[in-house]
């Protein structure tokens, strides 16, 4: 996935490709999960300018999903709980705008400096992520 932002939300617009199918022609609910989980952690990064870790999430499937079909995944802050955790959340639409899967998820928020003293992340992704957020 890539993640591009306009300053609100962060947006991808991926396709899955058919070895990553549940049924047939179908995207596995673990990938639609995963991805949904994943632009959160992006909006994050982006918007928040903080490092973040998955505390929890909630997947709601509406549609099905189909494999080699473009689609539109957003996210953005619902809410903040203090400066060190926030709740995402996440939506994904089909080719035709459909919404077919939404999520919400807590995540606890880190300073840089917090995940590099964790050796979490490799220093030199890290230190490219923090040019990243810093960029106007």
């Amino acid at each position: 996935m890539t993640f591009f932002t306009d300053g609100e939300k962060v947006l991808s617009w991926p396709r899955v490709p058919k070895h990553l199918s549940g049924w047939s022609n179908l995207v596995h609910g673990g990938v639609i999960s995963t991805m949904l989980d994943e632009i959160m952690g992006w909006a994050a990064v982006r918007l928040l300018k903080k490092m973040s870790l998955t505390r929890s999430i909630t997947v709601d499937f509406l549609k099905p999903v189909y494999v080699d079909e473009e689609l539109t995944l957003e996210a953005g802050v619902k809410a903040m709980h203090g400066d060190r955790e926030a709740l995402m959340e996440s939506s994904l639409r089909n080719g035709k705008g459909e919404l077919c899967a939404v999520a919400v998820g807590t995540f606890a928020l880190f300073a840089f400096d917090a995940i590099r003293k964790r050796a979490i992340v490799d220093n030199e992704l890290l230190d490219e992520l923090e040019r990243l957020v810093s960029d106007p």
